[in-house]
């Protein structure tokens, strides 16, 4: 009885240590949790700031409408009487793309102090006489010179135009390097080339800032189609483009 009685009286002390100490540290113990937890709230402020900046190419590299100067150097030999076949046919493509409902001035400039100067001066009347026939307004052609660099070279007719355009920034920009990739961010120059194609391929730039008008319905050719579907027919267009026998 004695023995058990120290033993009970022993254990005592040790125990109320082990609550002293646990409530000492339960304090500490709140303000480490606190400070994680606020620790982790201001990362995900942070990823939240972070990824709302844009990185889509579309925001990089946007397509923009604008004034495009449009320009062709046509080369003339100092041995040339007039316009040649092939410049005929190069001026008639370069041509294509001009907008002879907005009618900007058409400018040919003919060299002068070169070797070829008398010849792109003939060339030079020439491309207008065809650009005329063209289309081009007469009032809209500017006959202009410019100043050779070499009176030993024979210098281009230049024949330029001023034309609304889709067009992007410049690719080809490398700012950083592509193994920093730390962030998975699309690098710099991504995207470009894609956007560069798509403007190019706009016929009417307009189409980018809104639709276009609706064309008439032809009422015919509408009834025709609605009889063949009430009579669960196939159309004729469809079975002559058809790699399917039916």
């Amino acid at each position: 009885m004695f023995q058990s009685s120290k033993i009970i009286g022993t254990a005592a002390p040790v125990q109320s240590g082990r609550e002293r100490i646990r409530r000492s540290a339960a304090p500490v113990l709140a303000v480490m949790l606190a400070a994680s937890l606020a620790g982790c709230a201001g990362w995900k402020r942070d990823s939240v700031t972070v990824g709302a900046i844009p990185d889509d190419y579309r925001t990089s590299h946007p397509i923009v409408i604008a004034e495009k100067n449009q320009k062709i150097d046509l080369p003339v030999g100092a041995g040339d009487r007039g316009m040649t076949g092939s410049q005929r046919d190069t001026l008639l493509g370069f041509l294509d793309g001009y907008d002879k409902s907005a009618a900007p001035a058409l400018t040919i400039a003919a060299p002068v102090g070169s070797a070829n100067e008398v010849a792109a001066a003939a060339a030079s009347r020439d491309f207008a006489r065809l650009a005329i026939a063209a289309g081009v307004s007469r009032s809209r052609i500017v006959m202009t010179s410019y100043q050779s660099v070499s009176p030993e070279a024979s210098a281009p007719v230049r024949v330029a135009y001023v034309s609304i355009k889709a067009q992007t920034d410049k690719c080809g920009r490398w700012p950083e390097d592509l193994l920093q990739t730390s962030e998975n961010k699309h690098y710099a120059d991504y995207g470009c080339s894609y956007q560069n194609n798509l403007a190019a391929q706009m016929a009417n730039p307009a189409d980018l800032l809104g639709p276009r008008k609706q064309s008439d319905i032809d009422a015919e050719n509408r009834s025709k189609v609605i009889d063949i579907y009430r009579s669960r027919g196939i159309s004729d267009e469809f079975l002559g483009n058809s790699e399917v026998t039916y």
